[in-house]
């Protein structure tokens, strides 16, 4: 197998990312509970609701491999359920309604449905009791802190008094761990971040994420609704074409002792959901894809994806994305040239041409902002509690940016509403 790199001297941006997708632990009662308690408003209960609770369209089933999933067809709408089912467990995502059909009547044991829900084997389940004491004491204390105040067990914390309670109660465990208080900021700092990773480390899929070069954003948002329309289907369109070169090239798993042979697979399972701003609210046109870690061989075994391949062709992927939208809106009259960024060092992006940099600059410099806010944030969090953030926290602070510096009046907001405002910006 050979994978194609980008040509010399191609003026590109990284168009495609690629991110794992744990699995296991997030299902987790308790985890849960934290969960819903680190949640800036409602929480998420799920991967379905992180891709799909900005009031986008609904996410849509994608990819070669969804033939070999009964019940399910390429175009089908996404479900919670069926995202935790396949995601959270690494199981059929329909599979008790499958079973049901298969089975009811039979006599089957509860062994058999098992079976027939099953695609593979399963993602790892790891019991309550492999949940950090850590977590588990951080949970109770987010309950004790609502049942003092009246509220609900799961109604959302402020940053501020959860990253006090985590501190406390590392302190405590330190003490009890090492027979003495912790001698400064870091040592309590490593003890949050020991405890609160998660048990799972089973890989439950792939997030690729697909965008534009700005310019294509920006003509998006200030085109008329049929033209939008149509830039929207060409990168839906490009899109496709990179998850096709994925899947032919790039999409393998691995079988014999020790993974020895690498084989060819049926194509993707996967999850498609486009979103169409930024969290600053600027027009930012995307689309997540959720690869499972599930594929079929030829001979229609579920195994894992050989992630190595996977991530060895990013480059590639996102060099298909690029040349592919600009195939495809190109009978709209749209041309691209080379355009220098402000970093010297990088190598200039091909934007469209008549599209004025400074409207694409304007709606990148929420950034700056943003990234100037969550600093200060971080500074004043260290100077607060006397450690630095933890990655949830860190992650925490960048959504509180996001918010202060954001106008509130604009969320939540329509697509009719948001195009209003980007035609007046």
């Amino acid at each position: 197998m050979t994978l194609y790199g980008p040509s010399p001297g191609l003026c590109v941006g990284m168009a495609m990312t690629i991110h794992k997708l744990s699995a296991g632990s997030g299902y987790d009662y308790l985890t849960r509970q934290v969960a819903r308690h680190d949640a800036t408003e409602t929480g998420h209960t799920g991967l379905s609701s992180y891709y799909s609770d900005k009031g986008e369209a609904p996410g849509t089933w994608i990819g070669s491999g969804m033939s070999g999933i009964d019940g399910l067809a390429a175009g089908d709408v996404v479900t919670a359920e069926q995202m935790a089912l396949l995601f959270g467990a690494g199981r059929h995502p329909v599979g008790p309604a499958l079973a049901a059909r298969l089975l009811g009547g039979t006599g089957a044991t509860e062994r058999d449905y098992d079976r027939a829900g099953r695609l593979g084997t399963p993602f790892p389940v790891y019991a309550r009791g492999d949940v950090s004491q850590f977590r588990i004491q951080v949970a109770r204390r987010f309950d004790a802190h609502n049942r003092a105040l009246g509220l609900p067990a799961d109604h959302p914390i402020p940053i501020q008094d959860r990253a006090r309670m985590r501190t406390e109660v590392a302190q405590v465990m330190f003490r009890e761990e090492f027979g003495r208080e912790a001698a400064d900021d870091r040592e309590v700092a490593a003890m949050i971040a020991k405890h609160s990773r998660p048990t799972s480390t089973a890989v439950a899929g792939y997030d690729l994420t697909f965008s534009p070069v700005k310019s294509v954003s920006t003509l998006w948002a200030v085109a008329d609704p049929v033209l939008a329309g149509r830039i929207e289907r060409a990168h839906q369109a490009a899109v496709k074409d990179a998850l096709a070169f994925v899947e032919d090239r790039a999409l393998f798993t691995r079988i014999g002792n020790g993974g020895i042979q690498q084989v060819e697979t049926r194509g993707l399972v996967g999850t498609a959901f486009t979103h169409r701003d930024s969290r600053a609210g600027d027009p930012d046109l995307h689309t997540h894809v959720a690869v499972a870690n599930k594929v079929q061989t030829r001979d229609e075994r579920w195994l894992s994806i050989d992630g190595r391949v996977l991530f060895k062709a990013t480059v590639t992927a996102s060099e298909t994305y690029n040349t592919a939208l600009e195939k495809h809106l190109a009978p709209l009259g749209l041309a691209f040239a080379a355009r220098p960024g402000t970093d010297p060092r990088k190598r200039p992006i091909r934007e469209v041409v008549g599209v004025d940099p400074a409207l694409n600059t304007r709606w990148s410099s929420r950034r700056a902002d943003i990234e100037s806010r969550r600093s200060q944030l971080a500074a004043q969090f260290q100077a607060d509690h006397g450690r630095p953030p933890t990655p949830i926290e860190s992650i925490q602070l960048a959504q509180q940016a996001t918010l202060e510096t954001r106008d509130a009046k604009h969320e939540p907001r329509s697509l009719a509403q948001q195009r209003d405002t980007w035609r007046g910006e």
